[in-house]
């Protein structure tokens, strides 16, 4: 091999060393930064330690920029990123665990493509406690909850082409005994939300129905191209009306004994 040969090669050999150690070894921070820029930084890790493949960060509930309000779950997030292979394709999985909330790591897979995109959650259950909700702003920080948030799904996913967003599976979320600085009754109750896509991923029904309680609440709606439309109401049962007349004068349009919530 000539010199200008083996000059070529040990500055190539170089830079692709820079790559792989940049690749192995690239900090925590930059996870955190690509999770603040999607959600408009209402989710943001902070104090991240470890590298992008194995991290752990203190998660920070935001009403996003320009809000002071601020909320942080209780021992943080761990964190897990490795390559896949997903759906006939390459793929990157991420295994996500909260010790105050999962008992088993939450896990998600990221299919790019030039088509579009695809995020895939598998199967879990997951506690959590309302109190984040205060982090992100209006109404949350008004309403003050308090109480847990029970998540669950047999699995769920997010897809993107040409422009169109997609879902597929569903999603329930139990609020269990909430509570709220407006109200003196405590709890006001048990409530179930769930979400479900139909089987051509273009629309999803969401369903609100209480469980129990001293508030009433009830709606219906769908998510439809990326938004979402919804229209349902709260009132108190029999018994409640005074104690709860300031909870719903704030959650919707008074009609009567009834407060109207919409949205969309």
């Amino acid at each position: 091999m000539s010199p200008v040969a083996i000059r070529r090669f040990a500055i190539l050999a170089s830079v692709l060393g820079l790559v792989l150690a940049v690749l192995l070894f690239a900090p925590a921070r930059w996870l955190g930064d690509a999770l603040t820029q999607a959600t408009g930084g209402q989710l943001q890790f902070v104090n991240a330690r470890g590298s992008i493949w194995n991290g752990r960060a203190d998660l920070m509930f935001t009403g996003g920029e320009g809000s002071r309000s601020r909320s942080a779950l209780p021992q943080g997030v761990a964190w897990r990123l490795r390559p896949a292979w997903h759906d006939g394709g390459p793929a990157v999985g991420l295994a996500l665990t909260a010790p105050c909330c999962t008992s088993q790591a939450i896990r998600l897979t990221f299919k790019p493509s030039l088509g579009g995109s695809a995020l895939d959650v598998a199967p879990f259950e997951s506690r959590w406690p309302a109190e984040l909700l205060v982090g992100l702003g209006t109404p949350w920080n008004t309403l003050r909850l308090e109480g847990t948030l029970a998540l669950r799904s047999d699995g769920f996913g997010v897809r993107m082409a040409s422009g169109r967003l997609q879902l597929q599976g569903g999603l329930v979320i139990d609020a269990i005994d909430l509570a709220s600085r407006l109200a003196s009754v405590r709890p006001l109750g048990s409530y179930r939300a769930s979400l479900r896509a139909d089987a051509e991923g273009n629309t999803a029904r969401l369903d609100l129905d209480t469980v129990g309680g001293a508030l009433l609440l009830q709606g219906q709606g769908q998510w439809v191209g990326g938004r979402l439309r919804f229209a349902g109401d709260a009132q108190a049962a029999p018994g409640n009306e005074l104690a709860l007349t300031n909870l719903l004068n704030i959650v919707g349009r008074r009609n009567g004994p009834r407060s109207v919530i919409t949205i969309g």
